[in-house]
C-alpha cells in the first residue's frame, strides 16, 4: 500500500467513524491523519526503526481496512486494555489496547482475530482475566489461552519490522517457565506459517506488510530467540 493510497483510506474511515462531528472538527481530524501518515512513511523509507513504530499508525491501518466490513474500531485507551462490544446497530465495536503502545494494539488486535462472532458480542470475548500474582496452576492456564494471541502477535511484529517478546505477565506470581512457553508460541507460529493464520489476521498482515515494506514471512523469521 502505498502512502497516498493508506491516506485515502483513512480519510474514508475517518468520515464514516465522525459523522457527528462538526465539520471543522473533521476536517482537522483528516488534515492530521493525513500528516501523520506521510510523516511516519518518510521515516519508514529514512529506515530509521526507533521513530516509525506509531500505534496512532495501527489505529489508521486497522481502522481502514476494518471499520466498515467488521464494525470494529481499534481504540488508544489508559491503563488497561479491554474490548467493549457494541451497545447497539449505532455503535462500534472497541478495540481498545493500552498507554498508546504499539505492542500492546498488537496484541489486543490478535485476541480479536482469534474470537469468533459470539465472543465479539462480549465484553473482553468472555473471557476473566486472572490478574498478576497468579500461582503456578493459574499461570498454566493463563499461557494455555495466551499461546494463540501471542503468536499472532509475533508475525504481526515481523510484518512491521518491530522486534517481540513473549510474555508472561506474571511478575508478582510464581515461577514462570519463560522459555517452555516461549516455545509454545514459536512452535504456534509455526503451525500458521503451515496451516496458514486465521482470516483477519492473514489480512492485517498483508497490511502490515504493504505499509512497513518488510518481505514475506518465513519460518527462519522465528528461529531466533525473541528480543
Amino acid at each position: 500500500m502505498t502512502a497516498p493510497e493508506a491516506v485515502l483510506c483513512i480519510k474514508y474511515a475517518l468520515m464514516n467513524i465522525n459523522t457527528a462531528l462538526p465539520v471543522e472538527q473533521t476536517l482537522f481530524l483528516l488534515s492530521s491523519t493525513e500528516d501523520v501518515l506521510y510523516n511516519s512513511h518518510n521515516s519508514h523509507n529514512s529506515h530509521n526503526s526507533h521513530n516509525s513504530h506509531n500505534s496512532q499508525d495501527l489505529v489508521g491501518l486497522f481502522n481502514a481496512a476494518f471499520t466498515k466490513t467488521e464494525n470494529t474500531v481499534l481504540v488508544r485507551g489508559g491503563h488497561e486494555p479491554i474490548y467493549i462490544p457494541a451497545k447497539n446497530a449505532q455503535h462500534r465495536h472497541q478495540i481498545v489496547f493500552a498507554h498508546g503502545y504499539f505492542s500492546s494494539a498488537l496484541h489486543e488486535i490478535s485476541h480479536w482475530c482469534i474470537a469468533g462472532k459470539q465472543r465479539r458480542l462480549l465484553e473482553d470475548y468472555g473471557y476473566w482475566y486472572s490478574p498478576d500474582g497468579r500461582d503456578i496452576k493459574q499461570q498454566t492456564e493463563f499461557e494455555k489461552v495466551e499461546v494463540k494471541p501471542q503468536a499472532i502477535e509475533w508475525a504481526f511484529s515481523c510484518a512491521s519490522g518491530k522486534p517481540f517478546t513473549v510474555s508472561t505477565d506474571n511478575l508478582n506470581g510464581g515461577p514462570v517457565n519463560i522459555h517452555g512457553f516461549q516455545q509454545a508460541v514459536k512452535e504456534q507460529v509455526l503451525l500458521y506459517l503451515d496451516s496458514g493464520f486465521p482470516c483477519r489476521a492473514s489480512q492485517f498482515i498483508d497490511i502490515l506488510h504493504g505499509f512497513y515494506q518488510t518481505v514475506a514471512l518465513r519460518k527462519e523469521m522465528f528461529d531466533a530467540q525473541p528480543a
